[in-house]
């Protein structure tokens, strides 16, 4: 169940990229988002609602751009959907090529567009949650809690 978030209040909190990915299923460009790079230990939590997401423990550098994690701290913090956006409405290429159907990943508190997941990544998991640097915020190991609220 995701809890009613005011998206007025929201669009004057996010930055305009972090409204863009998180409420537009948008994108932000590969190797410019903030935490693409960053491999401190703490944790990784949504943007809107703060709920915790993933763990540094899990995070790994994939070479596509964007932060990727192999695992998810909890299942039940995400919600994966099947997303064939990026093909349009053109089903002979999704028949030709059945890889293009993409998994989106949402934050299960707040339904904010966090990235998509893909079967390409390390072992044990094999899993790449591949996330927007805009939908999520760092929380260092250690430090307390900040409320982006």
């Amino acid at each position: 169940m995701t809890s009613e978030i005011n998206k007025e209040e929201l669009k004057k909190r996010l930055t305009p990229l972090q409204w863009h990915v998180t409420q537009e299923k948008g994108t932000e460009r590969p190797f410019t988002g903030v935490y693409n790079k960053c491999y401190d230990k703490g944790t990784y939590t949504c943007v809107v609602c703060d709920q915790e997401l993933f763990s540094s423990d899990t995070k790994y550098d994939s070479g596509c751009g964007w932060p990727a994690f192999n695992e998810v701290l909890d299942q039940g913090r995400i919600k994966l959907t099947k997303d064939v956006s990026h093909v349009g409405g053109n089903l002979l290429l999704l028949i030709a090529n059945p890889d293009m159907v993409r998994t989106e990943v949402t934050c299960s508190s707040c339904g904010a567009h966090l990235g998509h997941v893909f079967n390409d990544g390390p072992k044990p998991t094999r899993k790449r949650f591949c996330i927007n640097s805009a939908s999520i915020l760092f929380h260092e190991a250690g430090e307390p809690k900040k409320s982006n609220t």
